[in-house]
């Protein structure tokens, strides 16, 4: 079986900058790691993997120093691995990252099944993947909580709707999100990590795709812009309340309704 899984560098602090230009982030300034709900879609590919066989690769888009997510991979078990960055990709919405990941996708494949986080922690859209899956023309499950099999022709996963688990039988190709603690993530091997130091990762530009539209790509083809993106303010600012219990929570009370949180 051939699995595809998609990561994403996301920034792990909130010392970023952003383009006041176009409003977005630099992420190639930032400090980043692996979006955290993508270790489980790792785990839940390398687990398929261990049963039915086949290779996993992973893909990501962003600046050249989204490798490093790429090679965090590699180290927990990935076969191959693919980036695809080019500054024509830079500033796009869901709509056209998902339609540049379905790109890269047809190129790369053809492949089994694809396995998405449920969402990242920068954009926290949880878009991506339903739109990847319907730009490939492909049938797909969102919250998947639970993998119950895996044949030749299906999938069968637990759904997570909220209020109920809905169980769902889903013929492949095709592609799934999953849920945080789905599995728990294995962590890096620093064996894998010294036999595969030297282990190339494919890179892919708008050159290497069937349509070479660029205004299908970043912000030429994004519907949807971003109006403002700012920081949030920090406040050091602190009461310190004393008193009987009675007392403190009377001057709670006051405080909390004197800022109208009540």
């Amino acid at each position: 079986m051939k699995i595809l899984v998609c990561i994403k560098q996301v920034p792990s602090t909130t010392s970023v900058e952003i383009d006041k230009v176009t409003g977005v982030l630099k992420r190639d300034s930032a400090e980043s790691k692996m979006n955290p709900y993508d270790l489980f879609a790792l785990e839940t590919a390398f687990l398929i993997r261990e049963e039915k066989g086949g290779t996993v690769t992973v893909l990501t888009m962003g600046p050249p120093q989204a490798k490093l997510a790429l090679q965090e991979a590699i180290n927990m078990g990935a076969d191959d691995t693919c980036l695809l960055t080019d500054r024509k990709f830079a500033g796009a919405d869901v709509v056209a990252t998902s339609y540049t990941l379905a790109q890269a996708i047809k190129k790369l494949g053809p492949f089994d099944l694809l396995i998405c986080g449920k969402q990242t922690t920068d954009g926290d859209t949880a878009q991506v993947g339903a739109e990847v899956a319907e730009f490939l023309n492909w049938p797909h499950a969102t919250n998947v909580s639970h993998i119950e099999s895996v044949r030749d022709k299906y999938i069968d996963v637990s759904v997570n709707m909220e209020h109920v688990i809905q169980k769902q039988q889903i013929s492949l190709p095709c592609l799934i999100t999953v849920e945080k603690d789905i599995y728990t993530p294995r962590l890096p091997s620093y064996k894998r990590k010294l036999q595969t130091i030297n282990q190339p990762v494919q890179v892919m530009t708008l050159k290497d795709f069937i349509d070479q539209d660029e205004h299908h790509y970043g912000l030429n083809g994004s519907p949807t812009q971003v109006e403002k993106i700012f920081l949030p303010s920090h406040t050091t600012e602190k009461q310190v309340m004393t008193g009987t219990a009675l007392e403190l929570t009377d001057h709670l009370f006051e405080l909390l309704t004197a800022k109208k949180m009540i």
